[in-house]
């Protein structure tokens, strides 16, 4: 890969939950995990697909992302159920068109037809850091709230609101799924539900 890029392999579970959910403590979900303190931060993501949704339909996202940790470009590729990999390449500048190798990595899919800007996400995102006792992250919980807008009519570049909702997301860091699923167990304790959807994005493109 060329300098700043890089890739990772994501796994992840997604649950529903509603604006009163109130977040359990996961400090000793498993022996010997503690939840850090939580940490809000505001990102801002714009997807990008063909006018039929060749990559949705495929379950690939591609989206350029201001804020957090990881802003950029990123391109998500299934793996399995609750895996997927993920390419992240540098920010650059935003000009509403997708960098030609970026393009490139979803071209098998989009057979030459345009990308254009079909979403925008925006959330609020409250962190929470499960560690081990030497401090190491074993997973990372996101309660996030959001609001999804879809492109406005063709002759202005204005986003219509179309959604809000409140979602929590626990991905695996360096722990192992029997941490995950220990994570989960909490949540529903607490109300939260398995997600109906497989992410933000078809959330947004179902409503």
């Amino acid at each position: 890969m060329d300098s700043g890029e890089s890739s990772l392999i994501e796994t992840e579970q997604k649950y529903d939950v509603d604006t009163e959910f109130a977040f359990p403590d996961l400090t000793g979900v498993t022996p010997g995990v503690a939840a850090a303190r939580p940490q809000t931060e505001r990102l801002a993501a714009t997807y990008f697909d063909t006018d039929d949704l060749s990559l949705a339909d495929a379950h690939i996202t591609l989206r350029r992302r201001t804020g957090g940790s990881d802003a950029g470009w990123h391109v998500k590729l299934p793996v399995s159920q609750d895996t997927r990999r993920e390419l992240h390449f540098p920010l650059g500048r935003a000009t509403g068109r997708v960098p030609a190798r970026i393009a490139a990595l979803v071209a098998e899919w989009t057979r030459g037809k345009q990308l254009r800007p079909i979403a925008r996400l925006e959330t609020r995102r409250t962190v929470r850091r499960l560690l081990n006792e030497a401090g190491q992250v074993l997973a990372e919980a996101a309660d996030d709230h959001v609001t999804g807008s879809r492109p406005g009519s063709p002759d202005t570049a204005a986003w219509d609101k179309s959604a809000t909702w409140r979602e929590v997301e626990v991905e695996l860091v360096s722990g192992t799924r029997d941490l995950l699923d220990a994570v989960g167990k909490r949540l529903r304790a607490a109300g939260a539900q398995p997600s109906a959807s497989a992410s933000k994005l078809s959330r947004l493109l179902s409503s």
